[in-house]
């Protein structure tokens, strides 16, 4: 059986990708920030015959990564994938931005994640998959119409930050890969949104596994096609 990782997998996203992986026959080990609350993640466990574990990290507090590496040690990672995201009030222009706010953005979008993948990489051989949740509005070139100006720039950095990545792995042969899956309807989305994550996150998934074995970094929406930078 092989193993995936979600990180950030207490509710949304994350959580629906954990559980698209265990319908799939996966064993899925999801991440949750708070210890002490229950979430739809410890549900999907308790109804998984073991295949679902749950597992501690508030990304944002890099003394957990230790620790987390710690528990995970001498396990295969055929997936790591990182779902992260925050945002600030999406009208505010970047000038009348408050500074914690884009700090907060940052940290939550664009530095933890990268901190996780730095501090967990080791445990994916050289034939899994490495990747994170971006978004469409991270693309510098489709970027026509501003607004959410902080939460863009956080994924255009993630972008720019897994590139780096990238280019620091290019003699291992790894898959490396950041997905814009679509404005979905989530608590960070909004009901707005036009697509259900019933629609989506299996083509997320299909994303991700077809990714397995195509060496270096892609930025891909849901149906697998390309984004622009």
């Amino acid at each position: 059986m092989q193993t995936a990782l979600i990180i950030g997998a207490s509710r949304g996203l994350g959580h629906a990708i954990a559980a698209e992986l265990a319908t799939r026959g996966w064993h899925v080990i999801g991440t949750v920030r708070d210890p002490a609350a229950r979430t739809p993640l410890h549900d999907l466990a308790d109804a998984s015959d073991g295949r679902v574990e749950v597992e501690h990290l508030d990304i944002t507090e890099p003394g957990q990564l230790g620790p987390l590496r710690e528990r995970l040690a001498g396990r295969r990672l055929d997936v790591l994938f990182v779902n992260a995201g925050t945002t600030n009030n999406p009208a505010t222009p970047i000038g009348e931005v408050p500074t914690a706010d884009f700090v907060d953005v940052m940290v939550t979008n664009a530095l933890s994640p990268m901190r996780v993948i730095e501090a967990l990489q080791d445990l994916v051989p050289t034939d899994g998959l490495i990747g994170a949740m971006s978004s469409g509005q991270g693309s510098i070139t489709n970027n026509e119409t501003g607004s959410r100006e902080v939460y863009r720039a956080s994924k255009a950095a993630l972008n720019m930050l897994m590139r780096s990545f990238a280019a620091r792995q290019a003699d291992t042969g790894r898959a490396l890969v950041l997905v814009a899956p679509g404005w979905i309807r989530t608590a960070l989305g909004g009901p707005e949104a036009p697509f259900t994550m019933a629609e989506t996150v299996p083509k997320v998934v299909d994303v991700l596994l077809a990714k397995r074995g195509r060496p270096g970094l892609e930025y891909l929406d849901r149906e697998g096609k390309t984004v622009p930078w």
